[in-house]
């Protein structure tokens, strides 16, 4: 019912830069928080960066200052600019959000994306 589609995944040296896109679709009443979770082989998922409703982000310290999420709410997007990208950022990035849909429109359910992967060669 609800369904979360990422977007703009690559191969891209190292120093570059890369924007991906997440797009929120279905019978969405409400979206809460937004973020972006990343996976390397041989490692455990993490958080990379979150975004509240009104704006307000966090970021994991190895991509503070090189990352920023931000999202459009009238689009139900949620966006991550990845710059001076380094080869340990390569990793497969997924999008979650916290939604809510109708009927239930005060029930928020956490919704992920298939995830994209991004390769930053050295």
């Amino acid at each position: 019912q609800v369904q979360l589609v990422e977007s703009g995944g690559g191969v891209v040296q190292a120093g570059g830069s890369l924007r991906l896109s997440c797009a929120a679709s279905g019978t969405i009443f409400s979206i809460n928080a937004m973020a972006w979770d990343r996976q390397a082989p041989g490692k455990q998922r993490e958080l990379v960066a979150e975004i509240s409703s009104g704006g307000t982000t966090n970021y994991v310290d190895f991509v503070m200052d090189r990352f920023t999420i931000s999202r459009d709410n009238a689009k139900n997007t949620v966006y991550l600019q990845m710059s001076s990208l380094k080869p340990e950022d390569t990793a497969v990035y997924y999008c979650n959000a916290e939604i809510s849909a109708y009927p239930f429109i005060r029930t928020y359910r956490p919704y992920w994306g298939q995830g994209t992967q991004v390769t930053v060669s050295s």
